[in-house]
């Protein structure tokens, strides 16, 4: 399914999340992910995750800044690195970005990127030690 075009605009999106959303595929209401210009303002970029219950969009669509999925990332990433003793793989889904030029461009995302790089630019380089360390 593809990602609805709404308050918030997909800029970039994978698609048919449905089929690789880890064990509940493809039994789940997450339909799609993107990034684009932020419902509570088109100033900013965000990433959402689009659901679909009881056939439509539903409400309960997780929309998120950048920096607060980059903190999840990394509280994800320091609870595996203190809380892991044993070896183990990863295995990584392929997954397709859709452009969604209407909306913006690529270039969005990175304008967006710079004008706000004093609060993403801390946490990509700690996401960064972390899957260092991580992997």
């Amino acid at each position: 399914m593809e990602a609805p075009t709404r308050k918030h605009k997909p800029i970039v999106s994978v698609d048919h999340y449905h089929l690789i959303d880890g064990k509940f595929a493809p039994n789940t209401d997450a339909k799609a992910l993107s990034i684009g210009k932020a419902q509570y303002n088109n100033a900013d970029i965000s990433m959402k995750i689009w659901r679909y219950v009881n056939g439509k969009w539903s409400r309960q669509s997780e929309e998120l800044p950048i920096h607060r999925n980059l903190d999840l990332s990394i509280l994800f990433i320091k609870t595996l690195i203190e809380g892991y003793n044993e070896q183990s793989f990863l295995v990584k889904p392929e997954q397709k970005l859709t452009p969604h030029l209407e909306n913006g461009s690529i270039q969005d995302i990175m304008d967006y990127y710079n004008a706000n790089k004093a609060i993403l630019e801390p946490r990509l380089k700690e996401l960064k030690r972390l899957l260092e360390e991580w992997l």
